[in-house]
């Protein structure tokens, strides 16, 4: 956790960029606990890694990564804007 404390605010930076860019919808610890997850949106997988890759967390091997694509076939009409 010490790690992890040391990259928080690179981290924060980093989320937030992303978030205005548009590419996360959103982000949080896991619970309890012991990671975290990020929902995005990028045009493809490769952009998706490379958006990965800048977290300080990936940089300096804080946290182990796991890449999930999926394409929703149901969901809310609200959450279409993200679709």
């Amino acid at each position: 956790m010490s790690e992890v404390e040391k990259q928080l605010p690179q981290h924060i930076d980093y989320l937030e960029r992303h978030y205005q860019s548009g590419h996360f919808i959103a982000s949080d610890r896991k619970v309890p606990c012991k990671s975290g997850v990020i929902h995005s949106c990028a045009d493809s997988h490769e952009q998706s890694m490379s958006i990965m890759q800048e977290d300080p967390f990936y940089i300096h091997p804080i946290a182990e990564y796991e890449l999930i694509e999926f394409i929703p076939t149901k969901y809310a009409k609200e959450f279409k804007v993200f679709i």
